[in-house]
């Protein structure tokens, strides 16, 4: 199933489909950021289970790496899906988490009801209309 793109709250939205590659590098968020930017989307919503294991190991740089790239193509990212046994396992990824959803760059959800309700609550913010 192919990435599928709408309107959200006034954000386009590029919504990446769970059966595609797993992303492990910034190649990989490049191409991504490459299809939300063809698509005019200002977010992206990708399946935690389309990253590789390695991305919530932070010690490992690739979660850095990548999410680096959306914040300079200032495409905005949201990371959905149920973190909560990596969490209980790694209180630097549980901080990680919070201080990252702080802003209006990245996200780490657990559903796509939450990125709807932030989109609601913040507007537009950084990225393509």
């Amino acid at each position: 199933m192919p990435a599928k793109s709408y309107e959200l709250h006034g954000v386009r939205v590029l919504e990446c489909a769970a059966e595609e590659p797993a992303l492990r590098s910034s190649q990989d968020a490049v191409a991504v950021i490459g299809e939300a930017l063809a698509a005019g989307a200002g977010l992206v919503v990708i399946p935690a289970g389309r990253l590789d294991p390695g991305f919530f190991q932070l010690r490992s740089g690739m979660a850095g790496e990548i999410l680096q790239k959306f914040v300079t193509y200032r495409v905005r990212l949201a990371i959905v899906g149920d973190l909560s046994e990596l969490v209980s396992r790694s209180a630097t990824l549980r901080d990680f988490i919070y201080e990252t959803n702080r802003g209006d760059a990245i996200w780490l959800l657990d559903d796509l009801g939450e990125v709807a309700k932030r989109l609601a609550q913040r507007g537009a913010g950084p990225g393509p209309a």
